[in-house]
């Protein structure tokens, strides 16, 4: 299903990757951070698939994840980006044909793992909810023009890592999900309405939960949860039962070290898959749905030293969705073309 890949060289050990239009040209194109040396990285789609060596724009120490999105109206994708040693998030609007402004950077928690955009309170206008190492999740209110009020916080569990904005019980409020890496936990806070969040309710998953994805996987228009998770080299689904609840986990047994998970229909039978990138043996698992939310057991594929992050996405206008891979050891990020 997917072919050895090209490596695209990035600035020094590669981590959170995304893959968006930045330059209006209708060719996806890939922001990579780079942790080693404090950069983000564009690489613009020639045609294709092809991509161009990086433009790299300095941000704070650490960045280790970025979401592009346009969070200030001009329908221009704009870069976001969490700073982990530098305790904010930056954020590098779009100036027109995929360049970006220097960043604006907004304080945050201790120790910045990862990030999501969304409209939590409900003004038409995207904010931003970082999960905090320190075990908490900040909020920060767009309040227009892409400037970002100063940030709210909610107690979760210990050391989160991942998080997710979505309207998970069907009341047009946008629902913040959470991994909980020291406590073996998913959190909810349910919103109750103008962006204010109940505390977590929390569901036990395995140790480790490094990352999750929110998509409804069983064609019932409720979200479910899926998480990778570390201490027991598995995939968790996890249904929603209806108001916002959700089933104990289903496990799927993947490779060692599974860091990151996306979600997509990868096969084009309307049945949204899944996608994990297990660090510690170089590979990515596609466990194919077989229907209802179940999943057939893993595909491997090898995709270089040191995986840490994945998007899926066409970027060669063929109408099948591609796999964009970071290589931290070799500085590199690889892309795997659908055949």
């Amino acid at each position: 299903m997917f072919p050895n890949r090209t490596a695209y060289t990035t600035g020094t050990s590669p981590w959170s990757v995304a893959v968006v239009d930045v330059n209006s040209d209708n060719k996806s194109d890939i922001v990579v951070t780079s942790v080693g040396d404090n950069t983000v990285g564009v690489l613009r789609n020639t045609g294709s698939g092809t991509f161009s060596t990086p433009v790299s724009y300095s941000v704070g120490n650490s960045p280790n994840y970025v979401v592009v999105v346009d969070v200030n109206s001009d329908n221009k994708p704009d870069i976001v980006v969490t700073n982990q040693n530098s305790n904010n998030v930056g954020v590098l609007l779009n100036t027109g044909s995929g360049t970006f402004n220097g960043q604006i950077t907004y304080p945050v928690g201790g120790s910045p793992m990862s990030l999501a955009v969304g409209d939590v309170n409900s003004d038409n206008k995207p904010d931003i909810v970082v999960a905090n190492y320190v075990g908490n999740i900040s909020v920060l209110f767009n309040t227009g023009s892409g400037t970002f009020n100063t940030q709210t916080t909610y107690s979760v569990g210990v050391h989160p890592q991942s998080v997710a904005v979505v309207d998970v019980n069907s009341d047009n409020k946008s629902d913040i999900v959470v991994t909980n890496y020291g406590s073996n936990t998913v959190g909810v806070l349910l919103n109750t309405g103008s962006g204010i969040f109940n505390a977590q309710t929390t569901y036990s998953i395995g140790g480790g939960s490094q990352a999750l994805a929110v998509v409804d996987v069983n064609s019932d228009n409720k979200p479910d949860i899926i998480a990778a998770n570390m201490g027991t080299a598995s995939v968790n689904v996890l249904l929603n039962a209806g108001n916002g609840t959700f089933n104990a986990q289903t496990n799927y047994t993947v490779g060692s070290g599974p860091v990151a998970v996306a979600v997509a229909d990868v096969n084009s039978d309307n049945k949204p898959d899944i996608i994990v990138v297990n660090t510690n043996v170089n590979t990515i698992s596609v466990l194919l749905n077989a229907g209802g939310g179940i999943f057939n057991a893993q595909t491997p594929y090898s995709v270089g030293s040191e995986p840490q992050s994945v998007a899926v996405a066409d970027v060669n206008n063929d109408n099948k969705p591609d796999i964009i891979i970071s290589n931290t050891n070799w500085n590199a990020v690889g892309v795997f073309l659908h055949c």
